[in-house]
């Protein structure tokens, strides 16, 4: 993948178009919950064990669902910051019901 998208908002359709997949959406959402929950659990117990494990339940989620289902290679390789904010933006439509809409918008952007 060559770096062609210049802003977050113009690379965020295209992340989308990477995760059709119901499941390797469910493994994003998950691996992003596990997130917070370590985040407040090291700031709870001030153990740094939570802080450390954050990257792997985070990426080791999200990459398993592109490895296993969407079967393509992450965005996060050439785009690192607007793939990590992409996860919690996607994250974001997920609770609120906005997926499937933004899933369809996509779409009709990256053809």
């Amino acid at each position: 993948m060559e770096k062609k998208y210049q802003t977050f908002w113009s690379f965020y359709p295209y992340y989308l178009t990477e995760h059709k997949n119901q499941v390797s959406r469910t493994l994003h959402f998950t691996g992003t919950l596990l997130i917070f929950v370590c985040l407040i659990l090291g700031v709870i117990t001030g153990k740094w064990f939570w802080f450390i494990i954050i990257p792997l339940c985070g990426y080791g989620f999200a990459w398993f669902g592109h490895f296993f289902f969407e079967k393509n290679k992450p965005a996060t390789f050439v785009y690192p910051l607007y793939s990590l904010g992409s996860d919690f933006v996607m994250f974001w439509h997920i609770i609120t019901g906005q997926i499937a809409k933004k899933l369809k918008d996509a779409e009709k952007i990256v053809r």
